[in-house]
């Protein structure tokens, strides 16, 4: 199932579901058709705070709705939606830096012995179609394309062969970064974590519609100029080693998001000199298989 977060002004939005005809705008459903079957939940927390049942109230819900959402109204088309973050109000952003072979070559670092952990705040958050505006002194602009896990359930020193089972589902950001102000000291915060440093979207699509996550392609472009193009195979900790990993020293919760690295390609990766760095003005789409298409532009 894609879903997808239908923007508002609180930030959170109503909880949208990709249909092949457009987007089931849950909560319009519910206001104007009734509960149906079962009342959804009608947002994205929502629905991640009620485990498997809200899952599956959703999936009945829509399969009963789906047929009387044209005539109800409740039925968007997708070109015109403002998008919001995928999660829109995660607790936790943790992210995980050089787990991709490839990338740590390129950057000349070495090879990581256990993850990279660092953290990104909600005020990085902003969805597919957003711009980016960034400080007037923001000089080396990178683009990582990330697969990104988002936890479904509560989970505690997990095992590794149990890991999976806590992910409700994936999606694709965007850690957006200033080269500049991520190494002017040993720590990465500062050149992470500015306004906007974070797209997160377009959709969150449930594991089951994903499988394995460990092949899944994944692609960048800016302005149509192909950057990254490689995949999630390359991942030096792969993410049931990273669960477990980290929820031995961290409690994941429900609506918490993980991003897992980029592959090489970055423009940092390139030769000192010849660096293409984003500049103002330029899109940069993101894609991962199975998982759509994310792009955002640089304002200025």
């Amino acid at each position: 199932m894609q879903l997808l977060t239908i923007h508002s002004r609180d930030h959170g939005g109503p909880l949208g579901v990709r249909l092949n005809d457009g987007v089931l705008d849950v909560a319009a459903a519910v206001e104007v058709l009734g509960g149906g079957p079962g009342t959804p939940p009608t947002g994205v927390m929502q629905l991640l705070g009620g485990g498997a049942g809200a899952l599956a109230t959703l999936h009945r819900y829509v399969d009963w709705a789906a047929p009387r959402a044209q005539e109800a109204g409740a039925l968007r088309d997708e070109s015109r939606l403002h998008f919001g973050p995928a999660v829109p109000h995660p607790q936790k952003i943790i992210c995980v830096g050089l787990n991709y072979r490839q990338h740590a070559i390129e950057t000349n670092l070495p090879i990581p012995t256990q993850p990279v952990l660092f953290n990104k705040f909600q005020n990085t958050l902003i969805a597919h179609g957003d711009a980016i505006t960034v400080p007037a002194d923001a000089e080396k602009l990178d683009y990582e394309v990330e697969l990104t896990m988002v936890m479904g359930q509560q989970c505690k020193d997990v095992k590794r062969e149990d890991a999976l089972k806590n992910v409700f589902g994936y999606c694709i950001a965007n850690d957006f970064s200033e080269r500049t102000w991520q190494f002017a000291t040993s720590q990465w915060l500062l050149g992470k974590s500015p306004d906007g440093f974070c797209p997160l979207g377009p959709y969150l699509v449930t594991a089951d519609a994903v499988g394995d996550p460990q092949q899944l392609a994944m692609k960048t472009w800016v302005d149509g100029e192909l950057r990254q193009d490689l995949g999630t195979w390359d991942m030096i900790f792969p993410c049931d080693e990273l669960i477990s990993f980290i929820s031995h020293y961290i409690t994941l919760e429900p609506g918490d998001i993980i991003l897992t690295g980029t592959p090489q390609g970055v423009a940092m990766g390139y030769p000192k000199g010849q660096e293409p760095w984003v500049r103002r003005g330029q899109t940069m789409t993101l894609e991962i298989e199975k998982l759509g298409r994310l792009v955002n532009r640089v304002a200025g």
